[in-house]
């Protein structure tokens, strides 16, 4: 899954319209560059790359203060259904950028279907976790690389450390901390 496309798709389909600018600032806000790969030029390339496959269009041109004007894109229905489809994944994958995404946009969602997709990605971490702990005494000598109780450890640690985060995030979200698109509006 491409992380970057999820985001840029969110962020536009957020703010109904924007130009290029104005999703990488939208993105610089969230911090990315603290918890992704994404890179500011990839952005753009992004918003290219999206609406010569149709899932953004360009919609007019905004004045720019100095220089060229700026495209203003939206989401096309293809956009649409490639964002919805990408932020699914992102809430279930172990990629920990791409579940950032996903997250981070999971108020696009119905409650109803968030929290299934969270609980799914909890039972699936735990069953991961449990699966890789299980492994590790059949690797006894630490001694010889790859070091694979080692790295049997590390892996059910992060795993577990995700389905705990998940498990807390389901309860916020039953709390009513977040927003969601079946939400009535205040």
């Amino acid at each position: 899954m491409s992380t970057v496309r999820l985001l840029v798709l969110g962020v536009c389909r957020l703010q109904r319209r924007a130009h290029g600018y104005a999703v990488h600032r939208e993105l610089s806000e969230w911090r990315i560059d603290t918890w992704t790969s994404v890179k500011p030029g990839s952005v753009y390339h992004a918003l290219k790359q999206l609406t010569s496959e149709g899932r953004l269009g360009a919609v007019g041109e905004e004045p720019g203060s100095r220089g060229p004007g700026k495209t203003v894109y939206e989401l096309t229905p293809a956009g649409e259904a490639e964002f919805l489809e990408r932020l699914e994944a992102g809430l279930s994958s172990f990629a920990l950028d791409e579940l950032g995404a996903g997250i981070a946009l999971m108020g696009a969602l119905p409650r109803a279907r968030a929290l299934e997709l969270l609980r799914e990605q909890a039972e699936r971490s735990r069953r991961t976790r449990d699966g890789l702990v299980a492994m590790a005494p059949a690797h006894p000598d630490r001694a010889q690389p790859p070091h694979t109780q080692d790295l049997l450890e590390l892996w059910a640690g992060s795993i577990g450390s995700t389905a705990v985060f998940i498990e807390g995030l389901i309860d916020r979200v039953e709390a009513g901390e977040y927003r969601f698109a079946d939400d009535a509006a205040t």
